[in-house]
């Protein structure tokens, strides 16, 4: 009889591993929870066999792995959500997993996707179990998937796990699209703004220069400021300033980011931001506990479904509080104390995940939290954009007044000066 290895967790959190005899992975599952474990990882041990018999056999399952065509990046977030979610539709419809898989590949287009899913059929074809061939190909499947799916093959609950997996991205895609959109806006409009001024520095005042020195009187103070930006952005490179310095600014939080310590110091500067740092925290919290609750109720243990989320939640200061959480539970502590003491989240979480906790309904509790976030979220993106939208007319029209100002006030002068009692003799 075949002898399978299998990770498990006790009824305690803690990590169980052992073999069990069994005639195929169901039956092998079926025993392992009968001793009260939930088992996380089920594969069969090879048997012991002659030399000749193992070399054949070896030489049947290794299958050559396809060449994945050239790609920058991964796979794109939408063709992702539907191949789930179509996987999610032929495994609940009782297809085995293989031919779901051969099916979903011949209607894909030519690419990277139909690549890797054939490359998983492959795989799984030569015995190897869907989340471990889907680990072999990060472009596509990431740690949060592969244990999704894991769980989902532990439990006999793939096409449901599949499903909720399609409704998560397709969750997240659609909050990073809102706040993506948010930022859009106002970048276009300043840029703009100051490829119009920069214009105007470059090439329209110092052609009032030449013809303020034919005054030969003494120019106003806000004058000189302005012929002095305008030499600097035309003679002194400052055009190039202003328009490699986003550039420069990107490429030095990402050097800032490289270290664990420069990323933590970056992610709490962008939360202490007014406006957008309360919109980019309450998205970082509908994320984790987004993610949080979909691995728990796809049946993931709550110490891995932390631990990955703490990896996926885009967030070093969440990241650390999640891994704050981690250890407390590990210790015997429930999740709502230690998330209370790192003061990262709103009392409303904390109560919320309290009573998840209390009734056994943590997974419905933690995505309650993130819808009610979303919609938070959305408020604050709307919110954002009015206020924007008067602050730029404001700082647009002071340019604009400061150089209109600016040229005329010699021309003033000039009046003045020619009008007066003491010109006139």
């Amino acid at each position: 009889m075949p002898m399978y290895a299998y990770e498990a967790m006790n009824s305690s959190g803690q990590e169980v591993k052992d073999e069990v005899e069994a005639t195929s992975s169901e039956e092998a599952i079926a025993k392992i929870r009968g001793k009260g474990y939930f088992p996380t990882k089920v594969r069969e041990k090879a048997g012991k066999k002659k030399a000749s018999k193992k070399k054949e056999a070896d030489e049947t399952v290794l299958t050559p792995k396809r060449k994945m065509p050239i790609s920058i990046g991964g796979v794109p977030r939408k063709q992702l959500v539907g191949f789930t979610r179509q996987l999610s539709t032929l495994q609940d419809a009782g297809l085995p997993i293989l031919r779901s898989l051969q099916i979903l590949e011949q209607q894909q287009k030519p690419g990277l996707l139909k690549a890797i899913i054939g490359g998983v059929a492959d795989e799984v074809e030569g015995g190897g179990t869907l989340s471990d061939a889907m680990a072999n190909y990060p472009k596509a499947f990431d740690k949060l998937y592969v244990n999704m799916i894991n769980a989902g093959e532990a439990g006999g609950v793939l096409d449901i796990i599949l499903s909720r997996l399609a409704d998560f991205m397709e969750k997240a895609a659609k909050l990073k699209k809102k706040v993506i959109g948010a930022m859009i806006y106002p970048i276009v409009v300043i840029s703009i703004a100051i490829g119009i001024v920069s214009m105007i520095m470059v090439f329209v005042i110092p052609k009032f220069e030449t013809i303020f020195k034919d005054f030969k009187t003494e120019l106003p103070g806000v004058t000189k400021l302005l012929l002095v930006i305008s030499r600097w952005f035309a003679q002194d490179y400052g055009w190039a300033y202003v328009l490699f310095s986003p550039i420069a600014l990107i490429l030095l939080i990402k050097l800032i980011r490289i270290s664990e310590g420069g990323k933590y110091f970056v992610d709490m500067v962008k939360l202490k931001i007014p406006i957008l740092g309360a919109i980019l925290g309450k998205t970082a919290i509908a994320r984790f506990t987004r993610t949080l609750g979909t691995l728990i109720s796809a049946g993931v243990p709550i110490l891995d479904a932390i631990n990955i989320t703490k990896e996926t939640c885009g967030n070093e200061v969440y990241s650390r509080a999640l891994a704050k959480v981690h250890d407390a539970i590990r210790e015997g502590e429930s999740m709502a104390d230690p998330l209370r003491a790192t003061k990262v989240c709103d009392a409303i979480v904390v109560n919320m995940v309290d009573v998840g906790e209390e009734t056994g309904d943590l997974d419905k509790m933690l995505i309650k939290v993130a819808d009610n976030y979303d919609n938070d979220v959305d408020v604050l993106v709307g919110s954002l954009i009015s206020i924007l939208e008067p602050v730029m007319v404001v700082v647009l029209g002071v340019i604009v007044g400061f150089i209109v100002v600016a040229l005329f006030a010699p021309m003033i002068s000039l009046i003045q000066s020619v009008s007066s009692p003491s010109a006139k003799k």
